[in-house]
């Protein structure tokens, strides 16, 4: 009498479910990052307590305590900026100027930039703040 020989499975570990979930972490990872959007300055935005929090997609505007504007990504003075302005207004959806100022800049300067971008042709201005932690 001959017996047959039982062919040995060959156990292996299924990967598929594991690659899966690293793929799904990597998703959440990319998905809750924040990336910094300011250039090479420092700034010292003022903070709030409230907890509203807008994200806005648009024209960015920062001013360094030193008084230094960057409309983007260029250096700007208060004479080329409404011409900046106005070069830009195409490329963005809404007409809107998010701008982000050291606390310690000068008040009349904020002022008469805000008046500037309101003339070029935005409609609406947002101020960047930092939320408060305790």
């Amino acid at each position: 009498m001959q017996f047959k020989e039982k062919k040995k499975k060959s156990l292996g570990l299924n990967i598929t479910s594991l690659i899966d979930v690293m793929f799904i972490l990597l998703l959440f990872y990319v998905v809750s990052s924040t990336f910094v959007e300011q250039p090479g300055m420092k700034l010292e935005l003022p903070s709030i307590k409230s907890q509203e929090v807008t994200r806005v997609e648009n024209l960015m505007m920062y001013i360094s305590k030193e008084g230094e504007i960057h409309l983007g990504e260029t250096l700007v003075t208060l004479e080329t900026l409404p011409a900046e302005i106005e070069r830009m207004i195409p490329e963005i959806g809404e007409k809107t100027l998010v701008l982000k100022a050291d606390k310690a800049t000068e008040h009349g300067l904020i002022v008469q930039i805000m008046d500037i971008a309101k003339r070029s042709g935005l409609k609406k201005i947002v101020i960047g703040t930092k939320i408060e932690t305790q």
